[in-house]
């Protein structure tokens, strides 16, 4: 649940992901940081340099282990694993969203591509939605209504950050787009390195653009239930993935030109509907009720 606003990461860097900015109140902002120290560290191992998958397996794989040290309770030094495990005990946080965290970027060293949309869910299931999870364990709110929204809206986020850095991606050699869908709509990989947008991409893109807007809705009535300053960070969040959906409508899915990012004028929209969010209107069917369609 990354236009690289100020309070998130990518889902690639995490840029959907809350980093400790100043709308948080000030107790969570260190471990918000401990958890983004931990998922950026594993990132990086997976993602930057150019060491070949299996050193980079074994790397996470130490990694691992320092997180299974932390579980035993053994002393680990490494700083990140210092401010991880305050954070795991001073919020009963568990480790299995951890875990899950290391599997994704492990399966990122392994898997470049994904047969069908189930693929890419199941993928999003651990490398979005533990964060999610993670942040309404720290604002105490265990709630499973609440965490099927989470779910929702950092699948949503994960899938945004997929249709901005298609390209980039597809430098690093991986594709996260439906290969059953990128077939019925007559997209092939040479397309992609091509970064050609013709009609066919154009039609495509709508679908993956407006699939993303609906499970963001789907989600967003987490925006109204998280109250105070919580509730504006998710907010927040919220329009930040609706505005990076009408950039990429906007240009009709031209990610290869210029991707998507936020501005100075977007953040004052944004930060406009997350104080004063619009409720949906029942009379219509519903829709965002965080102001996330402005």
């Amino acid at each position: 649940m990354s236009a690289k606003p100020a309070s998130m990461i990518n889902a690639g860097h995490y840029e959907n992901f809350p980093v400790a900015s100043i709308i948080l109140p000030r107790r969570l902002r260190k471990p918000v940081r401990a958890i983004y120290a931990f998922a950026r560290a594993a990132d990086d191992i997976a993602d930057e340099g150019d060491a070949p998958a299996e050193q980079r397996l074994a790397d996470l794989q130490l990694f691992r282990s320092k997180l299974h040290a932390l579980e035993r309770g053994d002393l680990v030094d490494d700083p990140i694993f210092v401010e991880l495990g305050a954070a795991i005990r001073a919020y009963n946080l568990g480790y299995t969203p951890f875990h899950d965290l290391l599997d994704a970027f492990s399966q990122d060293c392994e898997k470049t591509r994904y047969d069908h949309f189930g693929e890419v869910m199941a993928y999003c299931r651990k490398s979005a939605n533990p964060i999610g999870r993670l942040l309404l364990m720290l604002y105490g709110d265990r709630n499973p209504r609440h965490q099927a929204w989470s779910d929702g809206i950092c699948a949503a986020l994960q899938l945004i950050n997929f249709l901005q850095d298609v390209a980039v991606d597809y430098q690093k050699g991986r594709i996260y787009l439906p290969q059953d869908e990128m077939a019925r709509f007559g997209i092939s990989e040479r397309q992609i390195a091509e970064g050609r947008v013709d009609g066919l991409w154009q039609q495509f893109m709508k679908t993956q653009i407006e699939r993303a807007r609906r499970m963001l809705i789907a989600g967003s009535p987490l925006g109204l239930a998280l109250k105070g300053r919580t509730g504006i960070e998710m907010r927040l969040i919220l329009l930040g993935g609706e505005r990076i959906l009408k950039k990429l409508q906007a240009s009709q899915g031209d990610m290869f030109s210029q991707r998507p990012k936020l501005g100075f004028a977007d953040w004052l929209a944004m930060l406009r509907g997350a104080l004063w969010p619009r409720r949906p209107d029942r009379s219509k069917g519903g829709g965002c009720g965080t102001g996330c369609s402005r």
